[in-house]
């Protein structure tokens, strides 16, 4: 009797380990099963990222930047651009790390974008620019064949001239950090932990303007319409004119970039102006927010 119960109960510990050992061979195979899609996803993955990376580097071997500035940049953007495709062929991570590659992507497209679109609009500048100065030289040459018209002439050309020697700003723009310890400035919007305002502004490029130094008065005005920085006064005239900073460049009528720090504490919130003026002339004005 006692046999019968023995066999009973080592039949029943066979069971057992039987569905346990057909349990555990069907979980290794679901996981084998897993990983390895999860793998050939990465892998699709990575290799139409390479692919989508290798695409913009060929657009952008293709365009021609005459501006020394955006050229430099450009550059420097591909050889970001070939660093990044080498660490992902290089890479055997997981999903977090190939989104991690992906933001790379984005945020370099976004800047190359930005680049191209920058270039554009200086060349046309400069091409519009090129195209007054003909023309003023072609009037130039008319007025020494007409003697009889000589006075009226040389009034029009004088303006001419006027108009296309005057400089061009563009992309001014203001932006708010907070200086680390170890001298880093961090971007933030956050007024309580802004002390840097950073100032930048791009002179375009001009053949017929005057070289040599050039100074502008950078004003800038917080959400309660105070003037911040030295709030130093320039009396023009019957203008006068409170500024926060006056900001000098050496102008060889190449496209230039000018960038200035304004220090401070307790920025107010809210809704802050940015001007740009040559003496008493508002050639450039940007606004910005501080929550």
């Amino acid at each position: 009797m006692e046999q019968q119960k023995s066999n009973s109960s080592l039949k029943a510990i066979i069971v057992v380990l039987s569905i346990l050992l057909v349990g555990s061979l069907a979980y290794m195979y679901k996981m084998s099963t897993d990983n390895e899609a999860t793998e050939k996803q990465y892998i699709s993955e990575k290799d139409g990222l390479i692919a989508d990376l290798e695409a913009e580097k060929a657009r952008y071997e293709n365009v021609v930047a005459e501006n020394a500035d955006i050229k430099a940049q450009i550059e420097t953007a591909k050889a970001n651009i070939d660093d990044l495709i080498a660490q992902l062929k290089k890479s055997k991570g997981d999903n977090a790390s190939l989104q991690k590659y992906k933001n790379d992507y984005f945020r370099l497209k976004r800047e190359m974008d930005n680049l191209i679109a920058e270039n554009k609009r200086l060349t046309e500048e400069n091409q519009s620019l090129t195209m007054e100065r003909d023309s003023t030289i072609v009037v130039l040459d008319d007025t020494r064949k007409y003697n009889d018209t000589l006075v009226s002439q040389n009034e029009k050309l004088s303006k001419t001239v006027e108009k296309a020697s005057k400089l061009s700003i563009v992309n001014l723009k203001a932006e708010a950090f907070k200086e680390r310890s170890s001298g880093k400035l961090v971007a933030t919007d956050k007024a309580r932990r802004v002390d840097k305002l950073k100032i930048t502004f791009t002179i375009a490029a001009n053949e017929v303007a005057q070289t040599g130094n050039r100074m502008f008065y950078v004003q800038v005005i917080d959400s309660k319409n105070n003037v911040l920085g030295e709030k130093q006064t320039e009396t023009f005239g019957d203008y006068t004119l409170t500024y926060s900073f006056i900001t000098n460049a050496i102008y060889e009528n190449k496209s230039i970039i000018v960038s200035e720090i304004l220090s401070g504490d307790n920025f107010e919130k809210g809704l802050y102006h940015v001007n740009l003026f040559d003496k008493d002339q508002l050639v450039a004005n940007a606004t910005f927010t501080l929550k």
